[in-house]
């Protein structure tokens, strides 16, 4: 399910745009997986370089990158990613990752903008998704799955475990509330 700002898009969008991204060009597909599966924002997925991901760090492939506040991180890549990522790159082993896909120039945040809101319309999505969009279901999806908030937060790269809250909307449900696992824990079941 892919949440985006004005509201809650339905089920599978996400997976769906990721999909069709790859149908267009290899430059959509990688912009795609770097935004709705490593939530990037558009201007670090827009810096990705070749040279960025070509490190094995214990046993992981992972990306090197500046983010938010100039604050440097590293993530894995997982081999899905890594597939688009490298069909993407091609024979190139050097500069940067995604191209425009007509001049072959280095995108720039505008262009992460234009092949995402390509993206959406080719995938019949009639709301409005911007690069934040698939950033924002990438975290929504993460805690939706049982990611604990300090794992998605650290995913995101935000300072503040509150802004990762935002994203979970299952915060209300009293199926997952703490008590049951304390209770578990105290119990010793």
């Amino acid at each position: 399910m892919i949440e985006v700002e004005h509201g809650i898009e339905g089920e599978g969008q996400d997976r769906r745009e990721v999909q069709v991204a790859q149908t267009l060009t290899v430059h959509h597909g990688a912009l795609a997986y770097l935004l709705g599966i490593n939530a990037l924002r558009a201007s670090e997925a827009a810096a990705v370089r070749i040279e960025d991901y070509a490190e094995t760090l214990r046993g992981h492939r992972v990306l090197h990158l500046v983010g938010k506040g100039n604050k440097p991180a590293t993530m894995p890549i997982t081999v899905p990613v890594l597939r688009v990522l490298e069909a993407c790159r091609g024979q190139r082993t050097t500069g940067a990752l995604v191209l425009r896909p007509i001049s072959g120039n280095p995108i720039d945040r505008r262009d992460a903008y234009r092949m995402v809101a390509r993206i959406a319309k080719v995938a019949g999505i009639p709301r409005h998704i911007s690069p934040h969009s698939l950033r924002h279901a990438a975290i929504t999806n993460a805690l939706d799955a049982g990611v604990p908030l300090r794992d998605a937060q650290i995913l995101a790269r935000h300072a503040d475990p509150r802004t990762t809250e935002h994203y979970d909307r299952a915060r209300g449900n009293l199926d997952r509330h703490g008590v049951h696992f304390l209770t578990a824990y105290v119990a010793g079941v």
